[in-house]
């Protein structure tokens, strides 16, 4: 860019300030929620494997039982010893909770410090550890130095723990020196106990949770591992160490991704207030533009001109943005991880990882969306010819003639989107370009629409505001260059309102009429388990033999939660007592009831939840294999039920079955119900006193539990409601920064008004009625298009992502809702520039620049 152009440009950003500040703004606000919820997402997954890292250590294998039981400590003895391999070792882990203080959750792991040198060697070099102590004393642990001095704890002090539901003692034996700030972090909530510790503290004697092993490359690795598999007994299996962390990559796939495309939206309407500010600031200069090109500046020269601006406009809000989302994704990482807490698995974030990829994505994001931007008002600067560049109305004469072509164009797109959505198969990246494809063929059409609607709205305007309201409506058709492109952003925004609202509402509608058939018993007891949905501690034997045994009990239901291998990947199994009442709790989707439940009770089959179906391609007639206590066992699928508990999916098997398959012998939680008329209020009384002291245990009736889930349902879906807020906000200004440059654009029409008799209380009605009308059509367009982005996202973008099929429930509230923000949002960003004009003075206004 020459000197000149570079001062003339400079001079214009100086003297209209504002206009380039609410554009770095809105660019900002969407860059930073891209790059808060990726910093969100990766901070999650980061921890989760930091902490996967440690535990695991160098080992490259691993050997594990077919179900959450784990091996017999028998397998450990022929490895090391029957086989010779040296580098092998025992592993017991699981999750404890601190009882008291912050309540932080720590991994467990017990090993045998002898053999874990080559493994962990942190595990027997702890600082101040007395080995013998470790290996003798009762509840002897190590922890994180960091972490201990946190909580005001030195060696020979004492942890009190939580482990499913029971209080235990942990004794502090020595302390884990990080070498470096990762290693901090990553055993930051990490706490080491002998194998036999471990075993007692989760009721497991003689179990082993896996055995980790080193297996070298090449030929003698392949021969090692077969020499293991042929030692294994029925059920054992040899998996690599990076499977787990794999497994929990899939499981919150499609979650992070449904996240990242709804942070996307914020951008997309970021970049029609980028749009709209570059047309603008064409518009405005048309004059100054001629005659540069009079003078002889090339069109390539205004093209840069036009399009340094906006670069400019870009690193300054993408700078803006990528910090803000810093400070935002503080806060919004710990949604994010709630919402994996409760819907996958444990995970503790301590803090934010800052990854230079996710800053740098956001960057190439924002300014790249900066750039498409502003390319159609610098290709229109640079190709019109310098006589017509000069005639300030031929830009919205143009645009009124190009919107029926614009509208054509949109239908195009629509069509083109649909098309991607029948021909995507089950993708879910190419279900959201067609999500996006059909929003930006709204946009398109929005000229048009808006255009068509102010003029039918002008006569009603009139006969109800006098001459004002004909000139509102007429000034919208006037400025439909700049008032479109606002109406688009804030159509946008509304409508994914709309859309997302629908779809938690009928999600909610469809999970509360889900719990009304799955809740049948009167009382549920469960221990307190770390992940919600899961469920994976269990309830001591005696404690369920004490709550059967409780008077006014009518009969007992259990039922067993737990992962088990399979040829399909780590299976979510789920063993039930099935009872008379049985059938009522589960609505089949495929199957003939009359042969699913006795075929249940009696055979060898099973059913799979919907999701599971879905995503694994099975149905009624199928057979799945599961590796059970005793080898690998086929299972027929007699049936396929609706479920909401896991979007992983969900394999149903008789108690009776389980038992001739698995050695497994506990209980997740049991259902109980009361004799008739057994007061229930009392009955829980009863059912407390009777567990008191030897284990913590949820005790709730039908209602409370169904309102527990449903609490949990909401607060999965508050990063949703976040989201969709801010996408709100980034279309505020949007339109707060369209009315500005209408202001300004118009201030010598106005001035002209003010001249010839308009007061200023008039001047601030018509700017009132004008952006009102503004937001009532962008509430209105919203409408078809909120009802189609809710179309999507419940009928194929959820189905694809997590295989649920839900009710359809559009509450009329929420198109209303949309109405009213939209015409609320316009009217306050039209506040502050009606009090502009109203304080501008005519005879300046009057003047030509």
């Amino acid at each position: 860019m020459s000197p000149l152009l570079f001062r003339s440009s400079l001079r214009y950003l100086v003297r209209h300030p504002w206009l380039p500040a609410l554009s770095i703004l809105g660019v900002a606000l969407g860059v930073a929620v891209v790059v808060a919820i990726d910093l969100a997402n990766g901070s999650a997954r980061q921890a989760f494997e930091l902490s996967a890292e440690t535990v695991t250590g160098k080992a490259t294998h691993q050997i594990v039982g077919g179900t959450e039981e784990g091996l017999p400590e028998d397998v450990y003895r022929r490895v090391r010893v029957d086989l010779g391999i040296r580098e092998s070792a025992p592993v017991v882990a699981g999750y404890v909770t601190a009882d008291g203080g912050d309540g932080r959750t720590f991994q467990l792991l017990g090993v045998d410090p002898l053999a874990e040198g080559p493994f962990r060697p942190y595990a027997a070099t702890a600082s101040g550890l007395d080995l013998g102590a470790f290996m003798a004393q009762p509840g002897a642990a190590i922890m994180a130095a960091r972490t201990a001095s946190a909580m005001g704890l030195g060696l020979g002090d004492t942890l009190a723990v939580r482990v499913e539901g029971t209080r235990r003692t942990l004794h502090l034996v020595g302390l884990l020196e990080a070498e470096d700030d990762r290693s901090a972090q990553a055993t930051a909530n990490l706490i080491v106990v002998d194998v036999a510790t471990a075993q007692e503290l989760f009721g497991r004697p003689g179990r082993l949770s896996r055995i980790d092993l080193i297996v070298p490359d090449g030929e003698a690795g392949t021969a090692m591992l077969a020499r293991i598999r042929e030692a294994l007994p029925e059920g054992a299996s040899v998996v690599r160490s990076s499977s787990r962390t794999e497994t929990v990559e899939q499981m919150t796939r499609a979650f992070e991704l449904n996240l990242t495309a709804l942070s996307l939206l914020a951008l997309v309407v970021g970049m029609f207030l980028i749009y709209n500010t570059m047309t603008f600031s064409v518009v405005q200069r048309r004059p100054l533009l001629g005659r540069l090109r009079a003078l002889g500046v090339t069109r390539r020269e205004v093209f840069r001109l036009v399009l340094g601006e906006a670069l400019f406009i870009g690193v300054m809000g993408t700078g803006v943005g990528i910090a803000l989302g810093v400070v935002m994704g503080q806060g919004l990482v710990h949604l994010v991880s709630q919402t994996i807490n409760d819907l996958y698995y444990v995970v503790t974030v301590r803090r934010l990882f800052l990854s230079p990829w996710t800053l740098g994505k956001g960057a190439a994001l924002g300014l790249l969306a900066t750039l498409a931007a502003a390319l159609a008002p610098a290709h229109e600067a640079a190709t019109a010819p310098a006589s017509t560049v000069l005639q300030r109305s031929r830009s919205e004469t143009r645009m009124r003639r190009r919107a029926p072509r614009l509208a054509l164009g949109g239908l195009a797109l629509a069509l083109g989107g649909l098309a991607l959505l029948l021909l995507s198969g089950r993708s879910i990246v190419l279900s959201y370009a067609a999500l996006f494809a059909l929003i930006m063929a709204f946009a398109l059409a929005t000229p048009l629409a808006v255009a068509a609607f102010a003029r039918g709205v002008r006569p009603g305007m009139g006969r109800a505001f006098g001459v004002l309201g004909r000139m509102a409506a007429s000034g919208i058709v006037a400025t439909l260059s700049r008032s479109a492109v606002a109406v688009a952003a804030l159509m946008i925004a509304l409508a994914a309102t709309i859309g997302v609202g629908v779809m938690v509402d009928s999600f909610r509608v469809t999970v509360d009429t889900w719990l009304g058939y799955a809740l049948q018993a009167d009382v549920y007891v469960q221990p307190p388990s770390l992940v919600f949905r899961e469920a994976d501690a269990t309830l001591r034997p005696e404690v369920v033999r004490r709550l059967a045994e409780t008077p006014g009990v009518a009969s007992v239901f259990s039922v067993r939660r737990l992962d088990v291998a399979s040829p399909r990947g780590p299976t979510r199994l789920v063993a039930l007592d099935a009872g008379p009442r049985t059938p009522d709790a589960f609505r089949l989707k495929d199957g003939d009831p009359g042969r699913v439940w006795p075929a249940f009770e009696d055979g060898e089959t099973v059913l799979v939840s919907e999701p599971y179906a879905y995503r694994h391609g099975v149905g009624v007639g199928d057979t799945l294999r599961l590796r059970t206590d005793h080898g690998e066992r086929p299972f027929v699928v007699r049936g396929v039920y609706y479920d909401y508990a896991s979007d992983r999916g969900v394999v149903l098997m008789s108690r009776a079955t389980f038992e001739r398959h698995y050695d497994d012998r506990a209980r997740s939680g049991v259902a109980l119900f009361a004799e008739p008329g057994e007061d229930l209020d009392a009955l829980m009384d009863r059912l407390r006193a009777r567990v008191a002291g030897r284990q913590d245990v949820f005790i709730r009736s039908n209602r409370a539990l169904r309102e527990a889930s449903l609490e949990v349902f909401d607060r999965t879906f508050t990063i949703t409601i976040v989201l969709r807020l801010l996408a709100v906000i980034v279309a505020f200004v949007g339109v707060l920064s369209a009315l500005m440059a209408l202001q300004l654009e118009r201030a010598r029409e106005f001035a002209v008004l003010r001249a010839n008799g308009l007061t200023p209380r008039q001047l601030r009605r018509f700017v009132t009625m004008q952006t009102g009308l503004m937001g009532f059509i962008a509430g209105v367009l919203s409408l078809p298009l909120g009802f189609t982005l809710a179309l999507l996202l419940i009928y194929v973008i959820n189905k694809r992502s997590f295989g649920w099929t839900l009710q359809f429930d559009p509450a009329p509230e929420i198109f209303l809702q949309a109405l009213a923000v939209g015409l609320v949002a316009a009217v306050l960003a039209g506040l502050y520039p009606s009090w502009r004009m109203m304080r501008a003075d005519p005879a300046q206004a009057l003047r030509e620049e």
